[in-house]
């Protein structure tokens, strides 16, 4: 037999809180879904540029004393391949203006290499010394995984804010709740209810509500989130790029909404009890 709610929220407080909890929830999603999508491609983007290094030999260095060292390893690497100078006046665009040619003169030459083992890194920075100069992709680029990591810092601040409000919106409502209904609670307790039963009657009203708004906060926030990754991959250049969410991601985001929803009962809870034990 279903058991009948004693007491509920007011209209003004049912409102409140159901609005309140919906836009936590999004922007608890949103969070959640831009931390997971960076941290993918962090993965993603270190994992394109583990393996790859470029060997730049400046006039005057000995150039056949590189090209000695990478047909002597060709075992350890995957790729080689020397670039142009038109391809490195093309990168170098911005700072060569077409009145600058001499500037060409000045270009190293440049190898691109992919190794076949990471390890071997150490190896070849080792060999390249005071002949040319050695440098990871991984490293030239560690200033944009860098800032990947801040971005996902800075998500989950934001998430843990999200939390720590919805905690303290449902504490005030309780607190709240068992003041605009203390005639009702006094008259529990002279009947020989039992502190679970009333705590109970909080839990299905905050219940119903953060399932309702949840789910409200979820589904507007879905659209968002994947305006943010389209808008990323559009740029086609740089860590952004590479964001996206996996399958476990999607699910993890999927459970974002039911987990708010079972944090607001046990806080719910928690609450009431301290409540309760405290008159």
């Amino acid at each position: 037999m279903k058991t009948p709610v004693v007491f509920s929220l007011v209209r003004e407080q049912s409102m409140f809180m159901t609005a309140i909890m919906a836009l936590l929830t999004f922007l608890s999603v949103i969070a959640f879904g831009v931390a997971l999508a960076i941290s993918g491609g962090v993965a993603r983007w270190n994992a394109q540029w583990d393996l790859m290094a470029t060997v730049q030999v400046m006039p005057g260095q000995n150039s056949d004393t590189v090209k000695q060292i990478l047909d002597s390893n060709g075992d350890k690497i995957a790729t080689v391949k020397q670039l142009s100078t038109d391809e490195m006046t093309t990168m170098m665009q911005p700072w060569i203006s077409s009145g600058g040619a001499a500037m060409k003169n000045y270009l190293p030459t440049m190898y691109e290499l992919k190794l076949k083992d990471k390890s071997d890194m150490k190896y070849f920075a080792d060999k390249f010394a005071g002949n040319a100069r050695f440098l990871s992709h991984a490293t030239a680029l560690h200033s944009a995984t860098d800032a990947g990591w801040r971005m996902i810092g800075i998500a989950g601040l934001i998430l843990i804010l999200a939390l720590g409000a919805i905690t303290v919106c449902i504490s005030f409502i309780a607190r709240n709740t068992a003041q605009l209904h203390r005639r009702e609670l006094e008259i529990l307790n002279q009947v020989g209810a039992r502190d679970s039963f009333i705590a109970n009657q909080m839990q299905i009203i905050v219940g119903k509500i953060s399932i309702m708004a949840a789910g409200s906060g979820f589904i507007a926030a879905v659209p968002v989130l994947l305006l943010i990754i389209s808008a990323a991959h559009h740029t086609r250049v740089g860590l952004m790029a590479m964001m996206g969410l996996s399958g476990a991601a999607w699910i993890g985001l999927c459970l974002m909404p039911i987990g708010i929803t079972v944090f607001s009962i046990w806080v719910t809870r928690r609450t009431t009890f301290k409540i309760l034990q405290n008159k």
